[in-house]
């Protein structure tokens, strides 16, 4: 690919770059055709080693099991987020850090990634694409073992990334030019033609002013309070639960043809508290109710991504996996929720016939025909 490539001498620090890019955010003016100069250009930190007790919090708070020589699956997003946020709160970034939403992610692991193993880590913005709310910035993570690290799977491989995500970030605004152009069309009538109108997209959540970015999959605002992690699983299995009932079709709820229920999770109140100190993306809509309400929130919510690390810590993935994820309304905390799965998709949503989608996704083993079926 083409553009320019910055090689850092270590991790940019993550609450100055949020906290930067908050302040930035209210001179950026997102609108129709919006382009990034810096698009393709890749940030790369060489020799990358894992900090095995920072790990280990990250497995205890997900439930991935612990001791493992093996990095979870998600845990590279965690390693990457700081890059990223240093390129999207750069002062060239034409979408404001406050109010980006992350609506989804694909991950492509190609061989089991030994947690003591060296990385090369390369993160850049590949372009920015328009959406009927909005645009979004297609974001890509690679992770590459370092020469003399191969992977437990194979070969040293220094020009394929053995990990890579996608990832889109939303930042919305007018997509039209009159002040109607946002609202969905009426229908038409002798009088009134349908007009082509853009219509939200389904089961994305909206997000609230002055909310900022979080690439854990929740809007989030700049950096809060730092806490300490602590000891076990954020999400303890409660009993298991009944196959749901039908619901009624709406957007972000369930849908006919559910997912099996295999368990119910009651989260704890400091879920974000805790994975906010594992992983260093500490907000404050994550942390505390009353930071939460301050962005719009009745409580805190739970990170996005901590919600695809703990349905996939339950769902299991092969060591070559294609993952692909949709987050389409935030988890509040304390509170209960289901876990569903059947094959190789799966879904995190709330209790009862009609639970809303906080999450849905599949897994797939890299090389199955179901697999190949689908767009990369």
């Amino acid at each position: 690919m083409t553009g320019d490539v910055i090689t850092l001498s270590g991790p940019p620090a993550l609450g100055p770059r949020l906290a930067l890019g908050a302040l930035r955010s209210p001179f950026k003016r997102p609108r129709p055709g919006a382009v990034f100069s810096g698009a393709g250009d890749r940030l790369v930190l060489p020799g990358l080693r894992v900090d095995l007790a920072r790990l280990a919090a990250y497995e205890r708070v997900c439930a991935f099991p612990t001791g493992e020589d093996a990095l979870p699956l998600t845990y590279p997003h965690v390693l990457g987020f700081p890059l990223a946020m240093r390129i999207m709160s750069g002062r060239d970034f034409p979408l404001p850090l406050l109010g980006l939403v992350h609506t989804s992610i694909e991950i492509t692991r190609r061989a089991a990634l030994p947690a003591t193993g060296a990385y090369d880590l390369t993160v850049y913005v590949d372009r920015l694409e328009p959406h009927r709310k909005g645009t979004e910035a297609v974001v890509v993570t690679e992770l590459r073992a370092t020469p003399s690290h191969g992977t437990s799977e194979g070969p040293d491989t220094a020009d394929e990334p053995v990990w890579t995500s996608t990832s889109t970030y939303l930042a919305r605004h007018r997509t039209g030019t009159g002040p109607t152009a946002d609202r969905p069309a009426p229908p038409p009538t002798r009088t009134t033609p349908a007009t082509d109108r853009a219509a939200p997209a389904p089961g994305h959540p909206a997000p609230t002013t002055g909310q900022a970015a979080s690439a854990t999959g929740q809007v989030a605002p700049p950096p809060g309070l730092p806490t300490p992690a602590t000891d076990r699983a954020a999400s303890a299995p409660v009993r298991p639960a009944p196959v749901t009932g039908q619901a009624v079709p709406a957007s972000g709820c369930a849908e006919p043809g559910l997912l099996p229920v295999l368990d119910e999770w009651r989260l704890a109140v400091d879920v974000g508290r805790r994975y906010g100190a594992a992983s260093g993306d500490r907000n404050p809509i994550h942390l505390h109710a009353l930071t939460a309400r301050l962005f719009g929130f009745p409580r805190a919510i739970a990170h996005g991504m901590w919600t695809v690390a703990r349905c996939l810590a339950a769902h299991g993935a092969p060591p070559a996996v294609r993952v692909r994820a949709e987050f389409r309304a935030p988890v509040l905390l304390p509170g209960t929720v289901a876990f569903a799965a059947d094959g190789s998709r799966f879904e995190l949503r709330g209790t009862g016939e009609a639970g809303r989608v906080h999450v849905s996704g599949r897994v797939d083993r890299l090389g199955d025909p179901a697999e190949g079926s689908r767009p990369d």
